[in-house]
């Protein structure tokens, strides 16, 4: 059945003069996996660089192709009913003033702010909390074009200098900087290569920073010393990732071990602010990290970086920490599932001899750890909200901070000081920043942004189901209030499920068009994420995977079967791993979704340990390489599991044509492949793609193309799940 909003559609296909979806030629590979016949149709599309670890530079043909597809796709999207007066309603609520929890270095407050129709947040300073604002990096005065942003800051201790990170066009490969904060003046050293900032020296004569030797090579990161006023060819290597023996030769690891450990998350160094100490990680996977300390007193004196072992072989993670001269106050999960603090005496690191600060807790999870003057913040999830509890540094309870109502918050502080700035938002709650005595408890409201929208009039609610194997799953629902329960709201379904990520409330003024036209937006806290420790984590990994799909069907079972929408009118949505996740959903129930949104996702998982930086996952997905784990992975990859002539809903996936995450090959070969294959009558229910040349994962991205990019999706869930249909 053909609606109005399809009619209108295919008005505007033939003013563009294209007939329909772009054809995509069958070029079948065929090859061998662990004995099995496998054919891939769409292997060409992979592009030039498709068996390399080089961005998916794509040849004249595949760039063709894309084109073919990205007019269609705009020819639909911009065709739609209501674009423009949605698009003016998305650019007044995206133009509303945005700011960042200020840092506080000596006597300065750094922050970020974006006003109106500014492309990229600019940076300011302060000199005390009520000083003037003063800008110091607007990076539309850098880049007229709004693609470069800022992606990092680290002034030094007394504010007086500060590194600062900038990518263009979302490639993500940081460059560093160095300014002059009173001056405004950028020094000469410069340092290329996916730059992320460690640790000034106490002298402000130099810092630590990790780089990536190769920008060709994903798995080549480095740790170094530079010096201000030197090349960066002239800094001082402290270990590399590919020294894989400089970490593990001692600790009888096999060769398969040592090759594995070598396209993992890798090393990183973490120094005091004293140049006494480095704590030394090493990511053996997506949950667990081995962890050393080296004596930098030593190391400066001879050259020589000898470390000495803390936690060695254990599953869980570390989180925050404070170094107290020769003690180390940190939060991690080693042994404690939910997250613990500790007290670790650095001149006999060993596990065995870490001392508790602040025990575990079976119903809170640890999500961050923050350290101020003498006050410990613990940042826990309850049932995925915040609440944030108080300690001395013996671990004595302080109690509780006061948060504004149920959300998401989190603390900005500084170890020299009571005063922070705290952050909170929630569904219905636009963020606000309040500075905050933590040891007195006083609080005032310090920048909330005027939204021109209703909060008041939005509900939120959380909701219990049980998922397929009877595992209680947690899931937040916001709604205008009084929506009436008869099985027909439009209703987007969102998840992820994955990394130990957590999906905690947070406020959006571009879904307030959803609520106020009668849709309801439904989040579920999926196994996979961080929600409710490691246990939830590792409850979606690997041959566990399949639990997170499980996970999310439930889910929409749910909603269908207590009244708030229908399959028709049940919309789903996910980017990255959230992308694998709605990728894998279609392709099992196809039936009980109507419209699909896989944002820069993984799909092809029999093949994408091959691409950009995607080893770092395989302890997360497992590898088809793997023949035991090719078994569950060639269950669920959504590419292999198309089926000719099953009707899917209507589906649109993006990428960027510079991530250097996940490869664009993704979103074009299961285009490619639901095109040829989908059943469904593709005028009124198309397999869209969409790739934008000028981005990357999403980050970095200027405000008209988010601004685009919102309207893309909200335009697609409303024209496919009927709210403006006649």
């Amino acid at each position: 059945m053909r609606t109005l909003s399809t009619v209108l559609v295919l008005a505007g296909l033939a003013a563009t003069g294209l007939a329909g979806q772009p054809e995509t030629d069958v070029r079948p590979v065929n090859e061998t996996i662990h004995g099995q016949d496998v054919t891939d149709n769409y292997r060409w599309l992979e592009g030039d660089n498709s068996d390399s670890a080089n961005m998916g530079l794509v040849n004249d043909e595949v760039g063709g192709w894309t084109d073919s597809q990205n007019a269609y796709t705009r020819s639909i999207l911009d065709n739609l009913p209501g674009r423009k007066a949605l698009e003016e309603r998305l650019r007044e609520l995206m133009e509303v003033p945005g700011i960042g929890s200020p840092s506080v270095y000596g006597n300065r407050y750094f922050y970020s702010k974006r006003e109106g129709a500014q492309p990229q947040s600019v940076r300011y300073v302060r000199d005390g909390i009520d000083g003037d604002d003063r800008v110091l990096l607007d990076p539309q005065q850098i880049d007229p074009t709004g693609l470069t942003t800022v992606s990092w800051t680290a002034p030094n201790k007394d504010g007086s200098l500060m590194a600062f990170g900038m990518y263009a066009s979302g490639d993500e490969n940081s460059t560093l900087y160095l300014m002059d904060v009173e001056t405004g003046e950028w020094l000469a050293d410069v340092i290329p290569g996916k730059v992320n900032f460690s640790q000034w020296l106490p002298d402000n004569s130099g810092f630590f920073y990790s780089a990536l030797e190769d920008l060709d090579d994903a798995y080549s990161s480095i740790m170094k010393l530079h010096k201000i006023g030197t090349h960066h060819r002239e800094d001082v290597v402290l270990f590399r990732q590919h020294d894989i023996e400089f970490f593990y030769g001692d600790l009888n690891k096999s060769d398969e071990e040592l090759e594995a450990l070598k396209t993992t998350w890798g090393p990183f160094g973490m120094p005091s602010e004293d140049g006494r100490w480095m704590v030394v990680g090493y990511w053996t996977g997506t949950a667990g990290v081995d962890m050393w300390v080296a004596d930098l007193d030593q190391w400066f004196r001879t050259g020589e970086l000898n470390i000495k072992p803390m936690a060695i072989g254990k599953m869980g993670r570390m989180g925050g920490a404070h170094f107290d001269g020769d003690r180390l106050i940190m939060q991690h999960s080693f042994d404690a599932p939910n997250g613990t603090v500790s007290s670790i005496d650095l001149t006999n690191p060993s596990f065995e001899n870490w001392d508790t600060v602040v025990a575990a807790d079976e119903n809170l999870v640890i999500a961050g750890t923050s350290f101020a003057r003498g006050i410990i913040a613990v940042d826990y999830l309850e049932n995925a909200k915040t609440r944030i509890a108080l300690f001395d540094y013996a671990g004595g309870s302080l109690g509780d901070l006061k948060l504004p109502g149920i959300g998401s918050g989190g603390l900005s502080v500084s170890d020299d000081r009571t005063t922070a700035f705290l952050s909170f938002s929630s569904y219905n709650m636009p963020r606000s920043i309040y500075h905050v005595d933590l040891a007195t408890g006083e609080q005032e409201l310090w920048a909330r942004p005027d939204v021109p929208v209703d909060p008041s009039q939005i509900e939120v609610s959380q909701v219990w189901y049980d998922s397929k194997d009877g595992t209680p799953i947690s899931m937040f629902l916001i709604h205008k209030k009084g929506i009436e329960l008869n099985g027909k709201n439009p209703t987007i379904l969102y998840g992820y499920g994955g990394f130990n990520i957590s999906m905690t409330p947070y406020f959006s003024s571009t879904m307030f068009p959803w609520y106020e036209n009668g849709g309801v937006y439904a989040v579920a806290n999926l196994r996979g994420g961080g929600e409710y420790g490691n246990a939830w984590h590792e409850g979606g990994m690997l041959d566990q995977k399949q639990n997170v799909f499980d996970d999310f069907i439930a889910a929409g079972e749910w909603l269908v079967a207590n009244g708030y929408t229908n399959p028709d009118q049940l919309g789903i949505a996910g980017g990255s791993n959230g992308g694998l996740l709605t990728g894998a959903v279609v392709v099992q129930r196809p039936d009980l979704f109507s419209a699909v949104i896989s944002a820069v996702p993984l799909l092809d998982m029999v093949r994408y340990q091959n691409f950009l930086m995607a080893r770092y996952w395989v302890p997360e997905y497992g590898t088809a390489e793997d023949a035991s784990q090719y078994e569950f992975i060639k269950k669920y990859s959504p590419y292999q599991n198309v089926k000719p002539g099953v009707k899917y809903p209507a589906t649109l996936f993006t990428a960027g044509e510079n991530d250097t995450r996940v490869h664009p090959l993704h979103a074009r070969k299961m285009a490619a492949i639901m095109q040829a294959s989908s059943g469904s009558d593709l005028e009124a229910e198309p397999i869209l793609l969409w790739v934008d040349r000028d981005a990357g994962h999403g980050g970095g991205k200027p405000l008209h193309l988010r601004i685009r990019d919102v309207a893309d999706q909200r335009m697609f869930m409303m024209w496919q799940l009927g709210m403006f249909d006649e």
